[in-house]
């Protein structure tokens, strides 16, 4: 092998570690489905090792054998729902005796039951709104940050929206929640860097998953909402797992407190 054959194969593995989650251990809520069971399934192609986690067992253990079936033994299904403390704690114990750890967390699991102006809200949804999308982000990072901070290393992933970043007529109580997912990580990120556990955010914009079918389930709105992206098209659940995979990986070790908006260009 020549000398820039050598240089070229080294370089190529430094590539791939940069992004190599094996022996890794990732709790990611609300992975039966869409973006979290993407970041799920390209986590695991990585090397980690994946709890898939939702309301209902049969969805979760559907994905956690789909992608054992490509890398055996890689996931579990733990169903959990995230209004529950006890859930939650059950899904980090759970986690624990089949993994031995928990490395990464994923917040990606939320909640938005009502559509329309904040004068019309009910109490109820307002604080099913904000229990789901930030107290609960709180109750699990809670639970796992103290075994990441005596091995010093962590990686905490919040999935956020372009909604935080701007005001809506019609889903204003959860952009709420979701601009508070962002004060969430860099008020954490403060907290436990010195632990060396980073915390992020992802904003995506409007992606084609269940949650936000009413958008783009015809043609028509699909165009319409797509119309000025300046990529114009909407983002798969894929588009979005790739910045999952870089933010739990050595190639973000030196980036805390921060968001990446993956949005085809919606906010420019």
């Amino acid at each position: 092998m020549t000398t820039d054959a050598i240089a070229e194969a080294g370089a190529q593995t430094r590539a791939q570690n940069l992004f190599d989650l094996t022996g890794k251990v990732a709790i990611i809520t609300g992975s039966s489905r869409g973006i979290g069971r993407a970041i799920a399934e390209r986590m695991a192609q990585h090397g980690a090792k994946v709890v898939i986690s939702s309301r209902k067992a049969g969805p979760c253990e559907e994905a956690a054998a789909e992608i054992n079936a490509r890398h055996p033994g890689h996931a579990i299904a733990v169903p959990a729902n995230i209004s529950s403390k006890d859930d939650l704690q059950r899904l980090v114990d759970e986690t624990r005796k089949a993994f031995g750890k928990v490395d990464i967390v994923v917040c990606n699991a939320a909640t938005n039951p009502f559509f329309g102006p904040m004068s019309k809200i009910s109490d109820d949804a307002f604080r099913k709104i904000l229990d789901n999308n930030i107290i609960a982000n709180h109750w699990l990072i809670q639970m796992v940050a103290p075994e990441m901070i005596e091995r010093r290393d962590g990686a905490v992933i919040i999935i956020s929206s372009i909604g935080g970043l701007r005001g809506s007529t019609g889903i204003g109580a959860y952009n709420i929640s979701k601009a508070a997912d962002f004060q969430l990580a860099r008020n954490l990120a403060v907290e436990l860097g010195p632990n060396n556990i980073r915390v992020n955010c992802i904003a995506p914009g409007l992606v084609k998953t269940d949650f936000a079918r009413a958008l783009w389930d015809t043609p028509e709105a699909e165009k319409r909402s797509s119309a000025g992206n300046p990529l114009r098209r909407l983002g798969e659940p894929d588009d979005i797992a790739g910045a999952a995979v870089f933010l739990a990986s050595p190639a973000a070790s030196w980036m805390t407190g921060q968001a990446i908006v993956v949005d085809g260009g919606s906010t420019c």
